[in-house]
């Protein structure tokens, strides 16, 4: 069952990027124990996003804009977030 902040995570990036593919896995459960869980079951997140936007940006960038389309779900709702950002064809 996918949560809230998961449904979230990819509803705003469907409304930015219309990606050709997008995988929001959640990884909070393998994080068990350590710094930054906090129960909810939704505290740590691996994004895979492969869009057009991307095409020309350099890595940070692609990670800048990820999280710029987020908002304040990193750092504030979510605390870690791993993202791997493709342009088509890469």
């Amino acid at each position: 069952m996918t949560g809230p902040i998961a449904l979230e995570i990819e509803r705003k990036l469907v409304e930015t990027f219309a990606p050709g593919r997008l995988a929001v896995i959640n990884d909070s459960d393998s994080h068990s124990g350590h710094s930054g869980h906090d129960g909810s079951g939704e505290s740590h997140f691996t994004v895979e996003i492969e869009a057009a936007a991307f095409a020309g940006v350099s890595r940070l960038e692609r990670q800048r804009m990820v999280n710029r389309a987020l908002g304040d779900l990193p750092g504030q709702r979510v605390h870690a977030l791993a993202i791997k950002a493709k342009a088509p064809g890469e």
